[in-house]
């Protein structure tokens, strides 16, 4: 369905927007991820372009810059661009962001064996990563997020280069991922210091030519916060009860701590709405999700906004008005350098939707049959026949299974 382009055109009119997707195309390899994409499918959330992405290598560079933290990336540095991103946003490519987390592993090698290799993993697991395993030239460590692994990879950069050492990393979502990334860089650029990585379906890196400060990649947690707001609080409440209100959201709120890695801010038992704050964007993303997908599960929506402030959270949680006029769960975020959402349709527009999949040939014929019988019944003169054409047309469509 994530690719049904005449539905994705009609939802367009509907909402104004763009739609991405409807569904996931993400194909699943675990039981976790077949039940996120069982989810995803049964409540044809849609991914919906807000403000396009403009993707470009001087927008990704810009936008690194910014995640990454201008301060940790030395002014000496040079970007490579090895092979370009893809000029379209894949919503497949979020899903399994999503499901599988914002954690990347690390390699790190060095030009010559060295027992500096010893406090360069004290620094890696200074920054909160698991180092996997090492020898005198290598490491291979698990970093929370692939901005952690660019920044923590600086600075020890910079140290090897103090040292008299070229120092060479690549990020990847596994480690074997992170060594093959490695190994095409050296073909690339090999005798300089630098870091691969990946941005948007392209190869990019980082490579340093001289000393620079050591100071340059510590590691700061950079958080992002999540705002959730139930709509019509109110009405919900005069129909289902105070204590069902509480329980809803007293769910979400353990939820995002025990599962999804968050910390509660600004919440009171009683109220409607929340804030949050995540290590990862991709967690936020994730605990917005499944807040408004348990709503839905009972009888009642949520707005919600990822932003870098709370203030930033709070705005995009607000976008769900300008959207649609019909209240439905909207889950707001930036991707890249645009702004998308995850909106949940009524159970309505599902019912609706699922009869469309569902009885294609069902649909077509009626089509058929009414135009053949519309046109037939108008050359004779008789278009009141037409119109008795189509009503029993209706009748079968709603009676027959």
């Amino acid at each position: 369905m994530a690719n049904n382009s005449l539905l994705r055109w009609v939802f367009k009119l509907l909402l104004k927007y763009k739609v991405v997707s409807i569904g996931t195309r993400y194909v699943p390899s675990s039981t976790i991820e077949t039940e996120y994409v069982e989810m995803f499918n049964f409540t044809k959330t849609m991914l919906i372009e807000i403000e396009e992405a403009k993707i470009t290598t001087e927008n990704i560079f810009y936008n690194l810059l910014r995640d990454v933290g201008e301060e940790n990336i030395p002014a000496n540095h040079k970007f490579y661009e090895l092979n370009p991103a893809e000029n379209e946003i894949e919503e497949y490519a979020l899903v399994s962001n999503i499901i599988t987390g914002n954690d990347r592993y690390l390699y790190v090698e060095l030009s010559n064996s060295s027992p500096l290799i010893n406090e360069l993993s004290k620094i890696i697991l200074g920054a909160k990563g698991e180092i996997e395993e090492y020898s005198s030239t290598e490491i291979v460590a698990r970093m929370l997020s692939k901005n952690d692994a660019i920044k923590i990879a600086t600075k020890i950069i910079g140290i090897g280069l103090s040292n008299g050492l070229n120092v060479k990393a690549a990020v990847g979502m596994t480690a074997a991922a992170a060594v093959e990334r490695l190994i095409n860089l050296n073909k690339e650029i090999r005798e300089l210091s630098a870091i691969g990585f990946t941005k948007l379906g392209g190869e990019y890196a980082f490579v340093f030519e001289n000393r620079f400060n050591e100071s340059m990649g510590d590691f700061e947690d950079h958080q992002n916060y999540l705002f959730i707001d139930m709509i019509n609080s109110t009405l919900f409440t005069n129909k289902y009860g105070k204590d069902k209100l509480v329980e809803i959201m007293n769910n979400i709120k353990n939820f995002i701590t025990a599962e999804c890695e968050g910390t509660i801010e600004g919440y009171r038992e009683g109220g409607d709405d929340l804030i949050a704050k995540f290590p990862s964007k991709s967690l936020a993303i994730k605990a917005g999700l499944d807040s408004a997908w348990f709503a839905l599960n009972n009888k009642t929506k949520i707005r919600a906004g990822i932003g870098r402030t709370r203030r930033e959270a709070g705005e995009r949680a607000q976008l769900a008005d300008q959207v649609t006029t019909t209240p439905s769960s909207l889950v707001n975020f930036e991707l890249a350098n645009g702004v998308y959402a995850y909106y949940i349709p009524s159970e309505f527009t599902r019912t609706i939707l699922n009869f469309i999949m569902n009885k294609k040939t069902k649909i077509f014929t009626i089509f058929l049959f009414v135009s053949a019988a519309s046109y037939f019944f108008a050359i004779l003169g008789y278009w009141e026949f037409g119109l008795g054409a189509v009503l029993l047309a209706v009748l079968y469509g709603l009676i027959s299974k």
